[in-house]
């Protein structure tokens, strides 16, 4: 998988990490075009290869009166004019096989969650639009387990596979990130460090992730340092009042900063 067989992305020469990043959720099209601006600013500014995120729906929900989304094709298609405004490609999670050819018409990249990677017709029938398909390691999964993911897309017919870490179960409210898990995971795809999602706290009491945002770029410096391939980051410019994880986003107004560090920190890595 060459990152530079993605339509419309960009950088792919800079020897830069690439990034996945946007809100966790598709709540308007004014919201989704002020982030995306923000972040092609910066991406171009920095040279990271860039694919924004945005989840058009969001299916895994701790409450049955949690924001689940705005409507499937209506945030698909703010998706796709996110691409076309930004010139940038896109990536969203989808659920069940419907979703995929569905998804696959807008978008750039189709992500599996988490809890779902082992669900062998889903990860099927991603891998059979011919995207990306990005697969989540389960938060109960060995890294090398993830080749086993890998296989199903490969063995589908497709060579186009991403991993993603985004953190292990540590007890029940809590997520560690193992970095010895990268080199490995690393042998059988491009591999991604979710960072937001790995400082989650889950299964709170009232029924809503918690999160630590404050530890953002201790988690990132350290994804950099070992290499990863890529980055996921969700942000938002009021993460107080986001529909959906707001309490693990990064705040818009702190991702150039961010992004300037870990630019830093990759060239001094390249050079070693």
């Amino acid at each position: 998988m060459q990152l530079q067989d993605i339509p419309k992305i960009k950088h792919t020469e800079s020897n830069n990490f690439f990034l996945l990043c946007g809100p966790c959720a598709i709540e308007g099209e004014e919201m989704a075009f002020k982030i995306a601006e923000r972040v092609v600013e910066i991406t171009n500014k920095l040279q990271i290869p860039y694919v924004f995120k945005g989840s058009f729906k969001k299916a895994n929900r701790s409450r049955i009166d949690s924001f689940t989304g705005i409507g499937n094709e209506r945030a698909l298609e703010i998706l796709a004019k996110v691409s076309e405004k930004f010139d940038v490609p896109t990536v969203t999670d989808i659920h069940e096989t419907s979703d995929a050819a569905l998804a696959a018409q807008y978008v750039d990249v189709l992500q599996i969650p988490a809890f779902l990677v082992r669900q062998t017709d889903l990860v099927v029938a991603a891998a059979k639009t011919g995207k990306v398909v990005n697969l989540k390691k389960g938060q109960f999964m060995s890294p090398e387990a993830m080749k086993h993911a890998v296989q199903k897309v490969k063995d589908s017919g497709s060579d186009k596979a991403w991993i993603t870490d985004r953190g292990t179960m540590f007890g029940y409210q809590d997520m560690i990130v193992d970095f010895r898990g990268i080199p490995t995971m690393r042998q059988y795809a491009p591999t991604v460090l979710d960072v937001t999602h790995s400082l989650q706290q889950p299964n709170q009491s009232v029924g809503v992730t918690g999160g630590r945002p404050d530890m953002i770029e201790t988690i990132a410096r350290a994804g950099v340092v070992n290499n990863v391939d890529g980055l996921f980051i969700e942000t938002h410019f009021d993460p107080a009042n986001a529909k959906s994880d707001g309490a693990n986003m990064l705040h818009l107004d702190n991702l150039e900063t961010l992004l300037t560090n870990l630019t830093a920190i990759r060239k001094v890595v390249n050079s070693l």
